[in-house]
């Protein structure tokens, strides 16, 4: 492991990571968010497939976790902004929780994990809000990535 932060120069001051001497490389990232709903209400969605009063809990997180990897930079101060090729998301349902896992790739010279760990963030939120009014015992559990793919260092969990 090492022992400096990219992100920090000679004087400790932030700063984006300079990545325009680097080729760039297809790369791959898989981040995962379990959501713990309890047996009662996994039971509920599981019989309404996964519809509330406000729609498909599974389609409406698709969409706000592809929404949210695609802003990652205009969360994370210094993430490279990062045009994906592709935002796909697996949703894993149990007799008590769901476990997201989106997959985020492109072609470009940084990683793609913060997209890929920002939208199973934003996914699992919106499994929250939309399941809020069901019970208040829901409990996002955990967020981590999986893989990454594709730069100098690949890793899997």
């Amino acid at each position: 492991m090492s022992n400096s932060f990219s992100h920090l120069d000679e004087n400790g001051q932030p700063g984006m990571v300079d990545v325009s001497a680097k080729n760039e490389t297809v790369r791959e990232a898989r981040a995962q968010s379990i959501v713990y709903l309890g047996k009662e209400v996994a039971a509920q969605l599981s019989q309404s497939d996964w519809q509330t009063k406000k729609g498909s809990i599974i389609q409406t997180a698709t969409i706000a976790g592809t929404m949210g990897a695609k802003k990652t930079s205009d969360l994370i101060p210094l993430c490279h902004p990062l045009g994906l090729d592709s935002c796909k998301f697996e949703f894993e349902t149990s007799e008590d929780q769901v476990i997201i896992t989106c997959i985020c790739r492109l072609e470009a010279k940084t990683g793609v994990e913060m997209e890929a760990l920002v939208g199973a963030s934003i996914a699992a939120l919106t499994v929250y809000d939309m399941c809020k009014s069901i019970s208040k015992g829901i409990v996002i559990k955990e967020t981590k990535l999986i893989s990454k793919s594709g730069g100098k260092s690949d890793f899997k969990a």
